[in-house]
């Protein structure tokens, strides 16, 4: 009924890598033959400045630099409004309280975050004997980080063996590139992983996992694609938690089919994944990951209720903060839930495979402000 993938080592990245260095080799040859002398200082001068060109370029961006850039829209807008309100030498007063609101409000802070904001700010001022708008700026940003930090709690998967975990949330948020870039993430800790195909439904879906899991050469539980009928997804991730305890596999991850919050019908079903892992392994699903487009903005906030309410969502990844994304829909995730906030495990700013990485809250407010 289910196909067994072991991929091979993909070597696509390693030819990119070696057509990218024969390419500068090129170019830096080409350039010295039309200096017409080696000894032309003027010339060689060109051709150095092109090779450090060059090796700027190849340098690598860590990861702190990469969510900087991928927040470069929410820095660009709430930054300039935010040094707009600051920066005019005025006193602190509700004007200026109620200017701060609504630029919040429209970085998808969402309204009970920004209340918690706005009166621990004013707990600052007060305890702090701040006056003037300048020192606010600071203010606000050590009140964000403390509203932020509950949610940097690091994924412990040494519980159990194997340590399954669920992958779900709506069509499109990026849930099966996710799991590529999860399993990435894993195989640099040392970690062996399992990959369970369990979107059953999405066109393509089974080969873009299968491509993931030959890209990290992983193997794949995937159902067979010559049957009749499709198949169904708690059997898919049952045979692959199976065959990960037959291995001696470190992680399970596994995707399931999207699906809108409003069809109560495969919400029920999403229901039944999970009841049948919990039958192949006691206690599984160990995690269960929702995954967030950053785009939807406070949309994304009514999936967290939806998806907790029928899964126990025990973490998030937040995608495509490289994209339109405010920034501010962590602080609204939050604001819902005050006491005690799902963790946000992961954030993704970008198309690679390693840009997935731990949620840090004082990195992540860094680089929304200027």
């Amino acid at each position: 009924m289910f196909n067994f993938f072991k991929s091979k080592k993909n070597r696509t990245e390693e030819d990119k890598t070696t057509e990218k260095e024969e390419a500068q080799s090129g170019a830096t040859e080409s350039a010295e033959e039309n200096t017409g002398s080696d000894n032309n200082p003027e010339a060689s001068g060109i051709t150095e400045s092109a090779t450090e060109a060059t090796q700027e370029e190849a340098k690598p961006l860590g990861f702190a630099s990469k969510l900087r850039f991928g927040l470069t829209r929410t820095r660009q807008n709430l930054g300039k409004q935010l040094s707009g309100l600051f920066g005019g030498g005025g006193k602190i007063d509700e004007e200026l309280y109620e200017e701060l609101e609504t630029i919040l409000l429209t970085a998808d802070t969402g309204v009970n975050a920004t209340t918690l904001l706005l009166d621990d700010l004013r707990k600052q001022v007060k305890k702090q004997g701040l006056t003037e708008a300048t020192e606010l700026k600071a203010a606000l940003k050590a009140s964000l980080v403390d509203m932020l930090e509950p949610l940097e709690r690091a994924l412990d998967t040494t519980t159990n063996n194997p340590f399954v975990i669920m992958i779900t949330g709506v069509n499109g948020v990026g849930k099966t590139t996710s799991i590529g870039k999860l399993a990435k993430y894993f195989q640099s800790q040392g970690k062996s992983v399992l990959l369970a195909a369990g979107d059953t439904f999405r066109a393509a879906a089974r080969e873009q996992l299968i491509a993931w899991g030959e890209r990290n050469n992983v193997t794949v539980i995937a159902p067979d694609p010559s049957a009749e009928k499709k198949s169904d997804p708690a059997a898919v991730i049952f045979d692959a938690i199976n065959a990960a305890k037959a291995r001696g596999i470190d992680i399970v991850l596994a995707d399931t089919a999207g699906r809108l919050t409003t069809q109560l019908h495969l919400m029920e079903e999403i229901k039944k994944v999970k009841r049948v892992i919990g039958k192949a392994m006691p206690d599984a699903p160990h995690e269960v990951l929702l995954v967030l487009d950053a785009n939807t903005g406070q949309n994304a906030v009514t999936q967290v209720k939806a998806f907790d309410e029928a899964l126990d969502i025990t973490g998030l990844i937040l995608t495509k903060l490289d994209g339109t994304a405010k920034g501010g829909v962590v602080a609204a995730i939050c604001g819902q839930y005050p006491e005690n906030p799902p963790a946000l495990r992961f954030v993704g700013v970008g198309e690679g495979v390693d840009d997935l990485r731990p949620f840090n809250a004082k990195d992540f407010v860094d680089a929304m402000f200027d």
